[in-house]
């Protein structure tokens, strides 16, 4: 086939009004599919399964150090760490942190539904292990709010008040019981088998290489969700802040029921457990607001948690207010470590759902804030690296007693912003809880329950703020927002799990949505360059004599193909079924209108039997006929200009080009479809061709068999341009004339 010669095309680059424009000078033929094929490029010869397989699983010494490396981070930059540069700082972001991460350990225990102590335990494995599987230099890894309380909701589920009340057994008076060490040692088995699933779940997503996971759980969908958590935090705070006695609620509605029971139980609030934590919280919050303004001038942040925590511990010790003024305290913290257990695998078969939930939404956390800070210092982070790391942390620290964890953004931001410059300054923060667990531990048994329950509010500040999303993706994406309002409304009434799978369902259901109304429009070309662009918002662009581009900004597949089809006749005014149908009713007004035109000498005659004579009848009014023929044939003349005037504008359009740059795949119904439409255009006379087919979608259409009669792979062009100047340098035979 000989190759059609494209005129010269000079095109104009980005201009600005100090640089000089760069003109692209392009003389070449109008390429196609069965010219490239042929022609310009040869593919490389596939490779067998056998072969490739063979290669992946060859050990090298270069695989080997690469695999180690990989798995270990830590062996990449501590050989090379700059002690003179980066120990201080690392030192005082360390120091910094485990103050930080002291109280919140202790606080977000509370949220876990199990002792204190073990929020401890949960700030010191899991940040060790994480200094030396992790990439990120600057994430601060333990306890978080968000996950302690999914966890809390898992464990009182499972371990309720109600099967631990105990009744006596001689018939007595005396009134039934709570065994709080029973429960609170079951729900600490919950918490512990629940965090050994979600650390393997996570190790297993890592190997597979699943670090993608984490993309569906899209920024409005994750942030609406967590301030969905904040309420819930709150609320579940309020008790311990009035000092009321009430039972604890989960699963769907439960922040209502939570809600209603504190309502309930105003009357009994304890007044100095309410003063308590009301001074704790304004405290607290002054605090966060003087770092937030000062930041700059600080050299480290006001450690207000830490504080709290000596102040308040203080002066319950020193006026006895748990003994005097029945204000709830910690109680006992056991010194020293816990000897490892195996987690009680039994709870494992109610567990699994809710591990899997935990396990995304912990890495999906985790892995945003790894970003940032990555963006931020100029480095890059595995996601599956960080999903082994996270499951590493899980899923050995649980067999010491630990619940899950993540990282912390208000930690995070405490260990950036004092310098910290690797996880050295993590791990220095892990022996500062190490300190207290060993050590002093039992020090902090008189602290107020109060003082936690305020430390818990303040570090909630910032997800309340996620607010303000509200009118800004209303702004800039209505469907951003609607995402958002579900993840927060379905996770504030039905719980943290359920809303999350209702949360992604509807996040999924949008893609759907957006991949149903794309981007519809018929393109343009605008003159002197190559481009072309959507005719209705751009006044340069102008239509090629006779041709329709056509542009769907999403792929064709089963969903949508129908779609595909409809809005392409709609955009381009043509529609073989109604031309084929006009054509046909043409015909039929011409047979019509030849039968209507004989004269009357042609009609036979007509015997009248009963006078025996052979006669012709007529009209008894020979005007009022002729007038009624003559109607007759000027409604006729009529309905055939207007048949005339609509196969007249669609015999303008000649070919139509499918612009499929916008295109990432095709599936066989989409491929059958586009198919049937090629062949439905070509029986009214009109040219369908692709342009800006990628090659991996050509690859699609080979392995459908698309290429067989009448497609042609000479009806594939490379651009738009391609497949313009072919369809005005080559138009189509017509088939049908008028």
């Amino acid at each position: 086939m000989e190759p059609e010669q494209e005129t010269t095309t000079t095109l104009l680059s980005v201009s600005h009004d100090d640089v000089e424009p760069v003109y692209i000078n392009i003389n070449r033929p109008v390429y196609d599919e069965e010219l490239i094929r042929s022609q310009l490029y040869h593919c490389k010869e596939n490779t067998s399964l056998r072969k490739r397989l063979k290669q992946k699983l060859r050990c090298t010494s270069t695989k080997a150090k690469a695999a180690l490396l990989s798995f270990l981070p830590i062996l990449t930059w501590l050989p090379a760490y700059p002690v003179k540069e980066y120990l201080f700082s690392d030192i005082v972001s360390g120091l910094s942190t485990g103050v930080v991460q002291l109280p919140q350990g202790l606080a977000y225990a509370m949220l876990a539904a199990v002792p204190p102590v073990y929020g401890l335990y949960s700030s010191f494995y899991p940040v060790m292990l994480y200094t030396f599987f992790g990439t990120s230099r600057h994430v601060s890894v333990g306890t978080f709010a968000v996950i302690s309380l999914m966890i809390g909701g898992v464990a009182v589920r499972e371990a309720p008040d109600s099967m631990f009340y105990v009744h006596p057994a001689n018939g007595t008076n005396v009134t039934s019981y709570l065994n709080v060490e029973a429960r609170d040692a079951r729900r600490v088995q919950v918490a512990v088998v629940l965090t050994t699933l979600v650390g393997f779940i996570q190790i297993l997503l890592g190997i597979l290489r699943f670090g993608f996971v984490a993309i569906y759980l899209t920024a409005p969908l994750v942030r609406g969700f967590t301030t969905a958590a904040a309420v819930h935090v709150v609320v579940s705070q309020l008790k311990y802040l009035l000092g009321v006695k009430t039972q604890r609620f989960s699963g769907p509605l439960s922040v209502i029921y939570s809600f209603r029971a504190v309502l309930v139980h105003i009357p009994s609030t304890n007044s100095t457990t309410l003063l308590l934590g009301l001074a704790c919280l304004i405290f607290l919050y002054v605090t966060k607001d003087l770092n937030e303004r000062f930041k700059k001038k600080l050299p480290i942040p006001i450690p207000g948690e830490i504080i709290i925590v000596i102040v308040s511990t203080g002066v319950s010790f020193g006026m006895k207010l748990s003994e005097d003024y029945q204000v709830d305290v910690v109680g006992n913290i056991p010194t020293g470590l816990l000897p490892p257990v195996i987690p009680s695998f039994s709870l494992l078969p109610n567990l699994i759902t809710d591990s899997i939930a935990i396990a995304i939404v912990s890495f999906s956390m985790g892995m945003s804030l790894a970003k940032t800070f990555a963006l931020q210092h100029n480095y890059s982070v595995d996601g599956n690296q960080e999903l082994i790391a996270l499951g590493l942390c899980n899923f050995i620290s649980s067999f010491f007693q630990t619940f899950t964890v993540t990282c912390s953004m208000s930690r995070s931001l405490v260990q950036e912003s004092t310098g910290g410059k690797t996880q050295i300054a993590g791990l220095l923060g892990s022996m500062v809880v190490l300190v207290v667990v060993v050590a002093i531990g039992f020090v902090f048994e008189p602290l107020p329950q109060t003082a936690l329950a305020a430390i818990i509010m303040v570090n909630l500040v910032g997800m309340f703020k996620q607010f303000r999303d509200i009118p800004n993706l209303w702004r800039t994406s209505k469907i951003e927002l609607v995402i958002w309002l579900v993840a927060f409304t379905a996770s504030v009434l039905l719980g943290l799990d359920y809303g999350l799978l209702v949360a992604v369902a509807v996040a999924l259901l949008t893609v759907i949505y957006r991949t149903q109304s794309p981007k519809k429009a018929i393109l343009g070309h605008v003159p002197g360059t190559g481009l072309y662009f959507d005719v209705d918002e751009y006044e340069e662009a102008a239509e090629c004599d006779g041709i329709k581009i056509f542009h769907f900004n999403s792929p064709i597949y089963f969903a949508n193909s129908d779609a595909y089809v409809s809005v392409l006749k709609e955009k381009t005014g043509v529609n073989p079924e109604l031309i084929l149908a006009a054509r046909e009713a043409r015909s039929k007004q011409k047979v019509k209108v030849s039968y209507h035109r004989k004269s009357p000498e042609e009609e036979p005659p007509v015997e009248d039997k009963e006078q025996g004579v052979t006669h012709e009848i007529l009209s008894f009014n020979h005007e009022n006929e002729d007038l009624k023929n003559g109607a007759l044939q000027d409604r006729q003349q009529e309905e055939e200009e207007e048949e005339e005037g609509f196969l007249e504008a669609l015999d303008t359009v000649h070919s139509i080009i499918l612009d499929w740059t916008s295109t990432s795949f095709i599936d066989s119904v989409g491929a059958k479809a586009i198919k049937q439409v090629i062949r439905d255009f070509a029986d009214v006379d009109v040219r369908v061709v692709i342009a800006g087919c990628s090659r991996s979608l050509l690859t699609e259409l080979d392995a459908l068999l698309f290429f067989t009669d009448p497609i042609r792979h000479g009806m594939i062009f490379p651009t738009i341009h391609d497949a313009a100047v072919h369809c005005q340098r080559t138009p189509p035979r017509r088939r049908y004339n008028r």
